[in-house]
């Protein structure tokens, strides 16, 4: 199974965001910067961290982005879950459906596969992925401007 490129975005800003100072912010182009992506995109997956309750938001000149409170114990796999959405690990059903779908086993194996991954990131929380020796990789990519 493999994460889209905003998932794996999603997972890399909370964890930028687990490392910050109490009372620390920093700014969607800051973390842009940091993690090498678009600000577009960076913008985007901060979007949705903030619908999911993780991240949050403040507008304005002294605004900025952090970890909402008690973010730090979300689930890896919750938030996979809801960034992935509910896809199939493969396409039986699209514009050329597959002439087994009706009766083919490996479908429903890779439906169990894809539970399994998941299952497996459910236990791991934000501070548990952002923790030594990822937290100093993660304070030296810089922390950004504080506001």
């Amino acid at each position: 199974m493999q994460l889209t490129r905003f998932t794996d975005l999603a997972l890399r800003i909370v964890m930028r965001l687990d490392v910050l100072e109490e009372g620390q912010s920093t700014t969607t182009a800051a973390l842009a910067e940091q993690l090498h992506v678009r600000p577009t995109h960076a913008a985007k997956v901060v979007t949705a961290l903030a619908r999911l309750g993780v991240v949050e938001t403040v507008r304005g000149r002294a605004g900025g982005l952090s970890l909402a409170e008690g973010a730090r114990e979300t689930s890896v796999g919750r938030i996979v879950r809801e960034l992935e959405g509910p896809s199939e690990v493969v396409e039986c059903d699209g514009a050329n459906p597959c002439p087994l779908r009706t009766g083919c086993r490996l479908r429903s194996a890779l439906r169990d596969a894809q539970e399994a991954f998941y299952a497996s990131l459910d236990p791991l929380t934000i501070g548990d992925v952002a923790a030594t020796p990822t937290r100093t990789l993660l304070l030296s990519i810089g922390s950004g401007p504080s506001d």
